[in-house]
């Protein structure tokens, strides 16, 4: 396929914002279901082969899209930028809320996700030279606390939060870097790049790795690797990425805000849980700190 087909896969990434909210949108949508799918995975397979297995499913669908589509190659001077993004992307974030979601379950990890978008904002200003103002920090502060006071009601901290900490600033800085490089290579090569980077290392430990018999692997176990394989490192960075790029790395990050309250509907929609009050109410409050946050950014 031609460069022609590539710009069918990602537009141009110029100045944007309704398109850059909506491929946000999108890429959080797809996210939310990261931390249950993980969980589930973990009912048939243990945590690192989970994390080199799904790296090493997205590494070959990505060659494959690569090798289709041939977008613009990285420069020499972005390889230690990609090394960056695969080791944070592909490696140390689905590692490490592997081995939390062994110790918690996906709702208490869930807290952790509001973080993320001041973990983002803060990389893209030291790596990619954004400067949001003083009101979009204070309104991406007050998200960012909203959604933690409402996930921590009556819940205690356990010693695997460490590794969701750690997993924060890993996914921050990698989300940071992928925006960057995506403004000028584009959303989904970016993340592709990214998977095929860590393939030779990924790829060997997996084979390792794998069970030696997959007959008694339960189907949902199959399934949650195949989500966070195929959705959680590549689809969801096609649109994530993008949007980063055209809309701001800060900016848009304030949308992994609603990612909890996104993830708790999937649970209500999938496994039958209520969906309380509170929740629509923060949910609402976190919605307006985006918008305007997002406004003075």
């Amino acid at each position: 396929m031609s460069r022609l087909g590539a710009a069918a896969l990602d537009a141009p990434t110029g100045a944007r914002p309704n398109g850059a909210l909506l491929d946000g949108l999108i890429g959080v949508a797809i996210f939310s279901g990261s931390l249950p799918a993980t969980r589930l995975a973990l009912t048939g397979f243990d945590p690192l082969f989970v994390t080199f297995a799904r790296a090493a499913l997205a590494g070959l669908a990505s060659a494959a899209l690569l090798a289709a589509v041939r977008p613009k190659r990285p420069a020499r001077g972005e390889i230690a930028a990609f090394g960056v993004l695969s080791f944070c992307v592909v490696l140390a974030f689905p590692l490490l809320t592997a081995f939390a979601l062994m110790r918690v379950e996906s709702a208490h990890a869930i807290v952790f996700i509001g973080l993320l978008p001041l973990a983002t904002a803060g990389f893209g200003a030291l790596r990619a030279g954004e400067r949001p103002t003083r009101r979009f920090w204070l309104f991406a502060c007050l998200g960012s606390a909203i959604v933690a006071g409402f996930a921590l009601r009556g819940v205690s901290l356990e010693p695997a939060d460490l590794l969701m900490l750690a997993a924060i600033l890993a996914g921050g800085l990698g989300y940071a870097e992928g925006g960057r490089l995506s403004r000028r290579l584009g959303g989904w090569p970016v993340i592709a790049w990214a998977n095929v980077v860590a393939l030779p290392l990924t790829l060997p430990l997996a084979w390792w790795l794998a069970p030696p018999d997959v007959s008694g692997i339960p189907a949902g176990a199959w399934a949650g690797l195949g989500y966070v394989a195929l959705f959680s490192m590549l689809i969801g960075f096609v649109f994530w990425n993008r949007g980063l790029a055209r809309g701001g790395i800060a900016a848009v990050g304030q949308l992994q805000l609603l990612q909890p309250f996104l993830g708790l509907a999937l649970a209500a929609l999938l496994l039958g849980e209520r969906i309380e009050p509170a929740m629509v109410i923060a949910a609402l409050a976190v919605v307006a700190c985006v918008a305007v946050a997002r406004r003075a950014a």
